[in-house]
């Protein structure tokens, strides 16, 4: 099971060099972390390997409480062996990931597995507000407002991001200043990655994205897009309130018309605008720490793909 979330393998084991294996982000930043801070890259692949497979755990786990079914183009893991099987499977995937960093080489594993294990508090809490925010109104008294959607975000995806980065820079050896800096840019990058990805689950192609589109539009899942649509008031607006009230799971017609209206209210160019100032902000607490320029430029690369991709 673990190697078909992976990527690696069909549902029966065998080899499959068509499987997505995913984009990588997570492990080059743990490398790039260290790399950062003047270390040898290898310091860092602990680092890489823990973080790889809790956001692996996390997907399986958050694909049985989305009631999503598919993940990168196949079945999800749920789907393909089970509910029961998917959730010991990322259970062990958890378990995996505390111990590849105990036992890592090294002075750092302890100040590691604490960094590690304080992302998984937020990981969790950050889940958690999201599943609460569904039951949420959309506007008026007790909607989820932007500040509170930040909020869900930097926990459920820019804990995991700052967690990679300075998990680098921990087992590198780095102060803490340096760490914190690194950490504090990976959250805004993991905000910037949030706002990204309510676009393409809003607009993406879902032969591009492996995912449907309008998954957590139907859902009632508060996304970036949704609440900058709703703040802007005017007659397009009402009409947007009108479709969503009384909350209740939307059909794909509903849905549709849902997208459409919240494009023509400069919902996905506020959410683009949200992505670049949380990467501004990263890029600004990179330039606060003391880096060497080689990693910087590397980092900033990654930074942009994160803010251009299609999937």
């Amino acid at each position: 099971m673990a190697a078909y979330a992976l990527g690696w393998s069909d549902t029966v084991g065998t080899p499959d060099p068509g499987g997505s294996e995913g984009k990588g982000v997570r492990q080059a930043f743990a490398v790039l972390g260290a790399e950062a801070v003047g270390a040898d890259g290898a310091e860092a692949v602990p680092g890489a390997v823990a973080v790889e497979l809790v956001h692996t755990f996390s997907l399986l786990h958050d694909d049985i409480m989305d009631g999503d079914a598919l993940r990168r183009q196949r079945p999800a893991v749920w789907k393909a062996y089970g509910t029961g099987p998917a959730v010991l499977a990322g259970d062990a995937l958890l378990a995996r990931a505390v111990t590849t960093l105990a036992e890592a080489p090294g002075r750092h594993a302890a100040s590691a597995v604490r960094c590690l294990c304080r992302t998984l508090n937020a990981l969790v809490s950050g889940q958690a507000q999201d599943l609460r925010f569904e039951r949420r109104s959309w506007y008026g008294p007790g909607a989820v407002g932007p500040e509170q959607y930040r909020s869900m975000a930097e926990h459920k995806t820019g804990a995991l991001l700052g967690c990679a980065i300075a998990l680098g820079a921990v087992l590198g050896g780095a102060p803490d200043r340096t760490v914190n800096a690194l950490e504090r840019a990976g959250r805004h990058l993991g905000l910037a990655f949030q706002a990204v990805d309510d676009i393409l689950g809003m607009w993406g192609d879902p032969a591009v994205t492996g995912k449907p589109v309008h998954a957590d539009l139907r859902r009632g899942k508060k996304t970036y897009p949704m609440l900058a649509a709703l703040a802007g008031g005017g007659r397009a607006a009402h009409e947007l309130a009108a479709l969503l009230d009384p909350p209740r799971p939307l059909d794909h017609e509903v849905a549709a018309q849902v997208a459409a209206l919240v494009e023509e209210l400069g919902g996905r160019t506020a959410t683009r605008d949200e992505a670049r100032r949380h990467l501004d902000t990263a890029r600004r607490a990179l330039r606060d720490a003391s880096l060497t320029h080689t990693a910087v430029q590397q980092l900033d690369r990654l930074f942009t793909y994160v803010l251009d991709r299609t999937r």
